[in-house]
């Protein structure tokens, strides 16, 4: 592996530098959108019955916000559980952002890293290119050596390059779909809490219970 790096010259350290960034932003996304630390199980369930039961004092709220991000978005609605139903939303959207944005943390560097990736293996390419042909200038194209020497600069910078981008677009990806799929778990959780805290639904889903509709009459 040294060798390699080494024949691939002064251009591969910035591709080393790219790749240990890229393998610490997947390591801490990877600990950070577990999803038992995102979205707890049982959470949502709990917080419904703390919330049907009136069991909701400032301290717990507090305690709620600072578990998980789903932990945060149902705070802000039970922050303003007293207001109408379409404020409630309005806060749950607005922090709802601020929590998408956190989990998406790094992942905008984690995607440079995928597009510089090719980029800094094609100037790598590039430089060795340029060596062999001033080799080539100053010795003719006698000189194997000095050939192999530019054309094996070029490929390893090249391979460099797209090893380096590859994971980091795949993972980019991989992240950024966690984080969508986590937004509407969210959403439904949220939603459901709306609908244990707003005393509208509260009092349609009593008049449901009570009087059930009436069943169709069979065909004759």
């Amino acid at each position: 592996m040294f060798e390699l790096v080494k024949a691939g010259g002064w251009p591969m350290i910035p591709l080393l530098l790219l790749s240990a960034i890229g393998l610490a932003i997947i390591v801490e996304r990877f600990w950070a959108l577990r999803r038992k630390a995102v979205l707890p199980p049982g959470l949502g369930q709990e917080v419904r019955a703390w919330a049907a039961r009136g069991k909701l004092d400032p301290m717990h709220i507090d305690s709620l916000r600072r578990n998980s991000p789903l932990g945060a978005l149902l705070a802000a609605a039970l922050d303003v559980r007293h207001r109408p139903r379409e404020e409630i939303r309005e806060r749950v959207e607005d922090v709802g952002r601020h929590v998408a944005h956190r989990m998406e943390r790094f992942l905008n560097a984690l995607g440079t890293i995928a597009g510089a990736g090719p980029l800094l293996g094609l100037f790598g390419t590039v430089v060795g290119m340029i060596q062999m042909f001033l080799g080539v200038m100053d010795h003719g194209v006698g000189d194997v050596n000095q050939l192999a020497g530019g054309i094996g600069k070029a490929l390893v910078c090249a391979a460099a390059g797209m090893i380096v981008a590859v994971p980091a677009l795949i993972f980019h990806r991989h992240f950024r779909a966690r984080v969508d799929g986590y937004i509407v778990d969210m959403e439904h959780e949220a939603i459901q809490l709306m609908d244990v805290i707003d005393p509208r639904a509260r009092r349609a889903a009593a008049a449901v219970a009570a009087f059930p509709s009436d069943p169709q009459p069979a065909q004759g």
